[in-house]
Parts: structure tokens; sequence; C-alpha cells
């Protein structure tokens, strides 16, 4: 069972940006021989595919299940483990930034939340506290975006990420009929509490 030149170069190029994703490169080339395969495959088939050893592959399967990436599927009267990615692409997609955002985000609040707590010893560690806490706001505003994100229907995300720019123009639209009715602009001194 060889790879198709098509295939091949799409299982190499997974594998390199796997290992900029924080992955391993064996790891990467499994998925992505899984995403392209059309049935699931056993470990087996995916040594004879890939030419990697049994051990690998079974580690490379470990960490994908771990990260949710895969599927567990069994086929009648056969007791080997067949592997499968989701068919749907932004259930995948889903997966692999909530994994990511445990991973990576979660740790990192909980680590800047932990330091927020500690009394400053000198100025320095006021300042740095100070944009410890900016840091920390930041990353809570953009995961509670996410979160908000995450809780919409395929449908309507694909309908958001789709309007693009159009956004923008929307936000920028909807500030000028607030301020042409008569409503402060944010930031300008009537909003401040001071005379125009």
């Amino acid at each position: 069972m060889e790879l198709s030149p098509l295939q091949q170069d799409f299982v190499l190029h997974f594998g390199e940006m796997g290992s900029r994703w924080g992955i391993n490169r064996t790891v990467g080339q499994i998925y992505a021989l899984l995403f392209l395969s059309e049935q699931p495959l056993n470990a087996d088939q995916i040594v004879e595919k890939l030419g990697f050893s049994r051990s690998n592959v079974s580690m490379g399967l470990k960490e994908l299940q771990a990260w949710n990436l895969v599927r567990l599927k069994h086929l009648p009267d056969d007791r080997r483990d067949y592997f499968t990615t989701p068919d749907d692409l932004w259930a995948i997609v889903r997966t692999l930034v909530e994994e990511r955002k445990k991973r990576e985000i979660d740790p990192t609040l909980t680590k800047l939340r932990e330091l927020e707590m500690q009394q400053p010893g000198n100025g320095a560690d006021a300042h740095a506290r100070e944009r410890i806490s900016a840091l920390r706001e930041l990353i809570e505003l953009v995961t509670g975006w996410y979160d908000d994100m995450n809780k919409l229907e395929t449908e309507r995300l694909i309908q958001l990420l789709a309007l693009g720019s159009k956004v923008q123009g929307f936000i920028e639209k909807t500030e000028r009929i607030i301020h042409l009715g008569g409503r402060p602009q944010t930031g300008s001194p009537k909003a401040k509490g001071e005379e125009a």
C-alpha cells in the first residue's frame, strides 16, 4: 500500500507543520494519513503506509487520542483497533483549539492570577504586577470571546467568519449613528463628564 504523490506531499507537509504546532513530526504524519484515509486504519496499516516502527505508531495514536483528534473504531469480526478522524472539519478545528487552550492558555491564566495575588515587594514588583494584570485582562477578554464563539452553531460561526472586514464597517457605521443621535462617543470630553 503506497501513498500517491498527492497524499505523500500532504502527509509530509502536515508532519512539518505539526512540529511547529507543538506535536512531533511522526504524530503529525499519522494524523494526516488518518485524515486522508477513506476507511479507518489499524496500527499495522499505518506502519505499512508510513514506514514507522510499531512503537512510534502506538505512541502517536495514544497522543492523538489524548488530544481527542482521532476516534477509535471496531470492525465486525476484527479484534484490532481502527482509527479515524471526524468527518466534520469544524469539529476538528474546535477540538484542536479547545485542547490547545486547556494545555497552554488555561495554565497561563492560572499562573497570572496567582502572581497578581502576591503583594509587591518594591516599585519594580508593583510595575510588574500592573503589567501582569493587564496581560491577564487581555487573555481573559480573548478567551471570553472564544467561549462565546464556541457556543455558536457551526453554520452561524461560518456566517460570522465570512463577514470578515464587513464587521469593521458595521462598527464604524454604528459609532457614527450613535454620535449623530447626540450620545457622546467613548473617550470624548462629554463622555468623561467635562463640558464641551
